[in-house]
């Protein structure tokens, strides 16, 4: 069988067995399917395209039991082609609306909110990462001394978040001094994408090393890493629903319970798994099973999506067995990034 030529009988078929699997986690059977489905179509002849749909690799005959159950290819098929269109209903969409507008001006709460409601609507393991500030575009910086050697550095970007740094100063932190520093560093340093600064600061700041100014610029020239690096991704990313993980079925057997509790104590492996994924795409990314490179995630599906603040973005992600609802999956994880993207932006104004 040609999988790319699937008879419309045949994608019936395959479609009513992921349809019954997502819902039972139990192998689906010729008579279930020809019972629950008015196909018109004997048991017979459906067990005879459940063989073929197993020929051609798109789903798997477990020796313990009579049923048939997807394979990754048959779930790849079933996304690339089957799936309804994402819909979220409109009591999922208030709900959202009401974690995400908590008229909060913290960036950190409304990403722990998504991340929180992303989890609840999908009953899945949900992830959101900050904005990577790769590509940031600095507004101005602030230098505020907090003590007679430790230097607070607010740095503002111009999709309207801020991030700060506390430094280590071997010199007088004089008011006159620092406000001299201030804005020079605002003069040749505004405008720019922080991947630029990095490149450039040495170049900009080169005739004030000699200057009365040195000590506080060196440091800025020393530490330009750091200063206009992305955050910690770690630090700044929020996980939710270990929970509704552990609930499905999949997972009451001993040794795959072991291996997700491991994977949910790991949360910095989650967290780069899924802020390498999303790339550059502004569209959703699926990931199923041994798609992943990471053997780690093989067992499972993944579904990432971008959100955009300005010039940066960070990314949605969701986690959950291969039997997972992939249509309200996607929906939420979208609705969610397009809200997500409001509310954060709204920060600014």
């Amino acid at each position: 069988m040609n999988v790319t030529k699937l008879s419309d009988r045949e994608k019936s078929i395959l479609r009513y067995v992921i349809h019954q699997y997502i819902l039972t986690a139990t192998p689906v059977g010729s008579r279930n399917i020809s019972k629950k489905y008015d196909l018109g179509i004997s048991p017979a002849t459906v067990r005879n395209i459940m063989a073929d749909l197993e020929e051609a690799g798109l789903l798997d005959h477990p020796h313990t039991s009579a049923g048939r159950v997807p394979t990754d290819k048959g779930y790849r098929y079933y996304v690339d082609s089957l799936m309804p269109k994402p819909k979220l209903m409109p009591e999922e969409k208030k709900l959202i609306k009401k974690k995400l507008d908590s008229q909060s001006d913290s960036p950190d709460e409304i990403l722990k909110q998504a991340s929180s409601v992303l989890s609840l609507i999908t009953n899945q393991l949900a992830c959101v990462t900050y904005p990577r500030f790769k590509d940031a575009i600095l507004e101005k910086i602030q230098l505020v001394k907090i003590s007679t050697s430790r230097l607070l550095i607010v740095i503002s970007v111009k999709s309207g978040l801020i991030r700060t740094i506390t430094m280590e100063v071997n010199t007088k932190l004089s008011p006159e001094k620092l406000e001299a520093v201030q804005r020079l560093l605002n003069e040749r340093l505004s405008g720019l994408k922080f991947v630029d600064i990095k490149r450039s600061m040495q170049e900009r700041l080169r005739d004030t090393v000699k200057s009365e100014l040195e000590p506080i610029i060196r440091l800025f020239l020393d530490s330009s890493d750091k200063i206009f690096s992305d955050m910690t991704i770690e630090d700044k990313s929020y996980i939710s629903g270990a929970r509704n993980v552990l609930s499905q079925p999949e997972f009451k057997d001993h040794e795959k319970f072991e291996s997700v509790i491991e994977l949910i104590e790991n949360k910095d492996v989650i967290i780069h798994f899924i802020d390498e994924r999303f790339g550059d795409q502004d569209m959703f990314a699926i990931s199923i099973g041994k798609e992943a490179d990471n053997e780690k995630f093989q067992e499972y599906s993944l579904v990432t999506k971008k959100y955009k603040v300005g010039e940066i973005s960070g990314a949605l992600g969701i986690i959950g067995p291969k039997r997972m609802e992939y249509s309200k999956t996607v929906a939420a994880i979208e609705y969610i990034a397009e809200m997500l993207s409001k509310e954060m932006k709204k920060l600014k104004s």
